[in-house]
């Protein structure tokens, strides 16, 4: 019994690795534009729904989206992956698809490896059990791809002040906010990848015609972070009001290399406490049978000879 369960073990995180691996490997880049010029020519076509777009590209994965869907509450299910990806910075279109079949693929496998391992037991046990195995496999990759989207936005707050700087110094030479932008978006893309996806993405869709304001709320809403919030804010701000938006930037730079060095005193701060519970749980343990087993171990000999 104990080799059934370590093997269903084995096999259900095997399962979990691969799920993780399948959405890290999707972190591949797609053309904005081409998904904007999409959407023009499903709206000039009379307001597509969404089942339409859903149909728009070939593929077993598109196949799949579509009869997701048309179920009910599919069409929800589907939405929200696609926020929850493209916080993570996967923006694939069939990036949604797999998600939800891997998570189906982790929730029946949870229940079928709890179910298999617990054949000998009897039915409420089974019920009971096969219950946490859903659980798990409910959530579990749920909390992979929030993981995910911890790490991109961890990312992105720390490429943002060289950014800030970037485009300061950028906006000296002369260029437009549009140019300048891209322009950094060309220069991070070695060093900042994901925030230089993000402005390149920022780039195309106010190139496409899109208010530079909306362009910037949909940024906002994309990443989550409050920096980037409060960096929108304050271009948007500047250029209503006409003030010199290099100045602005130089201080708001500076108030980010602050903010970011608060985070990592409190970050140091919290290792102390964090380090307690290691060192209780792991650290004591082993000192203490280091320690006292060879003096328990004499003691006992001694008594065994003083029997005799």
């Amino acid at each position: 019994m104990l080799t059934a369960l370590l093997f269903g073990v084995a096999a259900f995180a095997t399962i979990a690795a691969l799920v993780g691996s399948a959405l890290f490997l999707l972190e591949t880049r797609e053309s904005p534009l081409d998904e904007r010029l999409e959407e023009l020519r499903l709206q000039a076509a009379g307001g597509a729904g969404r089942h339409e777009r859903r149909r728009t590209s070939g593929g077993f994965l598109s196949a799949l989206a579509f009869l997701i869907s048309r179920v009910p509450g599919g069409e929800d299910w589907l939405s929200g992956a696609e926020k929850e990806l493209a916080g993570a910075g996967i923006r694939r279109r069939d990036a949604a698809a797999l998600y939800v079949l891997l998570s189906l693929l982790s929730l029946f496998g949870g229940v079928g490896a709890v179910v298999y391992l617990t054949r000998n037991l009897d039915a409420g046990q089974i019920a009971s059990l096969s219950l946490a195995g859903f659980l798990v496999g409910y959530y579990l990759p749920k909390r992979v791809l929030r993981g995910m989207v911890g790490r991109y936005r961890r990312k992105l707050t720390e490429a943002l002040p060289d950014m800030v700087d970037l485009l300061g110094i950028v906006l000296g030479t002369g260029l437009s906010l549009d140019q300048a932008f891209l322009r950094v978006s060309e220069e991070l893309q070695h060093i900042h990848p994901e925030l230089a996806e993000e402005l390149y993405l920022l780039t195309v869709q106010m190139q496409a015609g899109q208010q530079r304001s909306l362009a910037f709320r949909q940024l906002v809403k994309r990443t989550g972070i409050e920096d980037i919030q409060s960096l929108a804010a304050m271009i948007v701000q500047s250029e209503r009001f006409g003030t010199s938006l290099s100045q602005a930037l130089k201080v708001y730079s500076d108030s980010l290399r602050t903010r970011r060095r608060l985070r990592a005193e409190a970050s140091i701060g919290k290792a102390g406490v964090k380090m307690l519970f290691a060192t209780v749980l792991l650290i004591f343990p082993v000192f203490f049978v280091v320690t006292l087993v060879p003096s328990l171990i004499s003691l006992f000999r001694t008594f065994a000879n003083m029997q005799r």
